[in-house]
């Protein structure tokens, strides 16, 4: 990602008889699907990192525009797609006397008029490799090609990659490419995602808040897993997205952070450190293959193969619904009473759905040991889960549909947990309605 201007952003256990035998309407409890993309593999996308770390190593330790580094990292990538079927294009460009190249990949294939782009900076700093930043973003982008080809997508708009130079040194090379593309072409661009440094080790789960169908569709796609997430403000304007924002075309993208430090709230809801950078390695030397955060890398590269299955597919329109959250901790007392966390939803009309998603994320170290409900704004309870003496795994972590189609939509919805059993302890990490 390109540094900031100084600070100038925009700124096992036995149940009790009784609660088992509680009347509640029925729930399904299977949780849902999350994408309906191909997974992608993450041992596919570390291979890629790996080989652009070989890259730096061989060359002077970085892959900085005008280093051989840089040509070397387009070369590896330009090879990939032209063996798996596409018709690529080196757009060469001069920034502080050297040359420097956009690698652009089309898909066959799709409506020419209906143009969607999925994008990352393939420079780093002169200071080091640049594996998360942004090598990360780089190689799920090009996994994510990789896989329409293996599938052999035939979306309904026409698919383009990118992969952009001199990113570092202020946008140069997505400006390049903005700039010279003739007025008609940029009317046919549906989308432009952006995808820099999506596995820092110390992640969080940033979304940007541009466009609204995109950003909704990346938005469902975490809470189907249960994952938090909040919109990005570190990087705004600082990354490839900026010059095709600034041309009008709608655009989102994924932050895992990088300078910025995590807060005690965002390390109690996304795990790791708390009063730490969310990358320490930022255009820094240690930025290498060691640098990377696999489980925040796995879900992006997930991501970013679920927006492009989804919004290449005809006409789209923001995911129906609306998610209410809340990520503050509340304590489940061992084998005590029922404790609760609330959701107030608003702006909704008449009823709630009858296929209600509850996104429930429970640590404990005995999940049988707990009974969980979800509560109306009129006290109404549906069962989300009964205690197991037999189930003795960890944690509470799924996404139930309930048919609430009998209660009023707005008021203050709860999530209750109780442990009905001795020894084991936890607390409700965070929870969703997805109305």
């Amino acid at each position: 990602m390109r540094p900031a201007r100084r600070r100038l952003l925009p700124a096992a256990a036995l149940a009790v008889t009784a609660l088992l035998a509680t009347a509640a309407p029925a729930v399904q409890a299977a949780p849902t699907a999350a994408a309906a993309a191909p997974d992608i593999p993450l041992a596919n996308v570390r291979a890629h990192l790996t080989q652009l770390q070989s890259i730096a190593t061989a060359n002077g330790g970085n892959r900085a525009h005008g280093r051989a580094g840089y040509k070397a990292s387009v070369d590896y990538v330009k090879a990939k797609l032209d063996a798996a079927g596409y018709t690529t294009t080196l757009q060469q460009f001069t920034s502080g006397g050297a040359t420097g190249y956009n690698l652009i990949a089309d898909w066959p294939g799709g409506d020419p008029n209906q143009v969607l782009m999925a994008g990352s900076h393939l420079d780093s700093v002169s200071s080091g490799a640049g594996i998360n930043d942004n090598g990360s973003g780089s190689a799920a982008v090009l996994e994510t090609a990789l896989a329409v080809s293996r599938a052999q997508l035939a979306p309904d708009k026409h698919l383009r990659f990118a992969w952009w130079g001199a990113e570092e040194l202020g946008l140069v090379g997505s400006k390049y490419y903005v700039n010279n593309l003739a007025t008609a072409e940029r009317s046919k661009l549906a989308g432009y995602l952006n995808f820099d440094m999506i596995g820092s080790p110390n992640a969080g789960y940033f979304v940007y808040d541009d466009d609204p169908v995109i950003e909704q569709t990346f938005k469902h796609y975490f809470a189907g897993l249960s994952v938090p997430t909040e919109i990005e403000t570190e990087g705004d304007g600082r990354s490839d997205h900026a010059p095709f924002k600034s041309a009008g075309v709608p655009v989102g993208g994924l932050f895992t952070g990088a300078s910025n430090t995590k807060s005690s709230a965002q390390a109690q809801k996304w795990g790791g450190t708390a009063g730490q950078s969310f990358d320490r390695c930022y255009h820094s030397s240690c930025d290498t293959t060691a640098n990377i955060n696999d489980t925040a890398l796995d879900r992006n590269s997930d991501a970013v193969a679920h927006a492009v299955w989804t919004l290449s597919a005809g006409t789209v329109t923001p995911p129906t619904g609306t998610v209410f959250s809340n990520a503050d901790n509340v304590s489940v007392p061992d084998n005590g009473a029922a404790v609760t966390s609330s959701v107030p939803v608003t702006g909704r009309t008449g009823n709630a759905p009858s296929a209600l998603k509850v996104g429930v994320d429970i640590k404990h170290t005995y999940r049988g040991d707990l009974v969980v409900d979800l509560l109306a704004p009129d006290g109404t309870a549906y069962r989300l889960k009964n205690s197991s003496s037999s189930d003795s795994a960890d944690n509470v972590i799924a996404t139930y549909t309930v048919n609430a189609s009998s209660e009023t939509a707005n008021g203050t919805w709860k999530l209750q947990v109780r442990d009905v059993a001795a020894q084991d302890t936890g607390y409700v990490d965070s929870w969703q309605l997805t109305f």
